[in-house]
């Protein structure tokens, strides 16, 4: 039997149509199944993976850590047919206190620091689930979600997990599709809990009603929010702008009798080694007068960045320099975006607890 003819096997078609039929066969794929959260279970695809594999492995609290290289290595080859770099870079940032506010993994070893400094690899580190987590799946094995053919048809994965734990609101979720993003804030478990427990007793109650028990985000670095506006705002439309500053109070050095200005809580996803290095450089550069040095004083106990102020200097204006000049005052964009019933959709704080409480 001859092989047919190639020619035979080509269709003409304009550039122009092929390019838009293949570029909306790309956004959807990106939008799906990689850079979007569920509504549900608030994970992206390649963050439900991992949890399923580590609960396949039986990685859970009160059992010992496995090596990270492991559950990369089942994650891969079961679920998630990409690269192993993007497996683990979702890991780490699902045990860092930093990143999430309720973290998804326990990890033991060096995962990186609010500093930015990089994980070890894989082969060096371990992890388990955490009990957060453990909710999160919890009675999967009792036909309460859906499951799909993995990427070759060999096994089952679900398609969201059952999910306890309103994740998409405490944890919060960030990504870059086509065409559209996602950055919806993490807020406090015992906030969201009583809003959906007055949402089941109260169907009708409204955003005002929702709002009196979820004041607005909480950040796992600290810091405070700045205006209520931005809150008001994304709470309502499912768009706003949050006004992030990092904690600060101004202290006397009783040996020298100078004013310091001590921060201890710095706005989120503000790399503080690149904090410190930007005050430095206004400093040296003369750009903010007043400071005489900085020191890191951060150690196991908490966070510590010490301005040191001239005799001359009045520190309330030097804040505000700072505030006005460095991270320590950031904006966090709020777009409630996530996938409601597999099409993107963005959200208000009423419609994101009434799609978890459907759930």
């Amino acid at each position: 039997m001859t092989a047919p003819n190639s020619r035979e096997r080509i269709l003409p078609r304009l550039i122009e149509e092929e390019m838009q039929q293949s570029f909306i066969n790309y956004s959807m794929s990106v939008i799906v199944s990689r850079a979007l959260p569920d509504v549900r279970d608030g994970l992206k695809p390649v963050h439900r993976r991992i949890l399923y594999a580590m609960n396949e492995l039986g990685l859970v609290p009160g059992r010992g850590y496995k090596k990270s290289a492991t559950v990369v290595g089942d994650v891969l080859g079961k679920y998630h047919p990409h690269g192993d770099s993007s497996v683990y870079d979702a890991m780490v940032r699902m045990v860092q206190e930093f990143s999430l506010r309720y973290p998804l993994v326990d990890g033991q070893g060096n995962f990186g620091s609010v500093d930015g400094d990089p994980a070890a690899a894989y082969r060096y580190t371990e992890a388990r689930l955490t009990r957060v987590s453990v909710a999160m799946l919890e009675d999967i094995d009792k036909n309460t979600v859906d499951f799909q053919s993995n990427y070759d048809d060999r096994l089952q994965e679900p398609t969201v997990l059952p999910s306890k734990v309103p994740n998409l609101l405490v944890n919060g979720s960030s990504g870059i599709a086509v065409g559209m993003a996602t950055n919806i804030p993490p807020h406090n478990l015992r906030e969201v809990a009583k809003a959906i427990e007055l949402l089941v007793d109260q169907p009708e109650s409204t955003i005002d009603d929702l709002r009196k028990v979820i004041k607005g985000p909480d950040f796992p670095t600290g810091g405070y929010i700045y205006g209520r506006q931005g809150i008001k705002d994304a709470y309502e439309t499912g768009r706003g702008r949050v006004i992030m500053r990092a904690r600060a109070q101004i202290e006397e050095k009783e040996s020298t009798g100078k004013s310091q200005i001590v921060i201890t809580e710095i706005p989120y996803q503000v790399n503080k080694e690149n904090l410190v290095k930007a005050i430095y450089e206004l400093a040296t550069e003369k750009k903010i007068e007043g400071i005489s040095n900085i020191n890191d004083e951060s150690d196991k106990d908490g966070m510590r960045i010490v301005v040191q102020l001239k005799r001359d200097a009045i520190p309330a204006v030097v804040l505000n320099l700072l505030y006005k000049h460095t991270a320590m005052q950031s904006t966090f964009g709020v777009i409630m975006l996530a996938l409601d019933r597999g099409a993107p959709k963005i959200m208000n704080l009423k419609q994101l607890l009434e799609r978890f409480v459907e759930h």
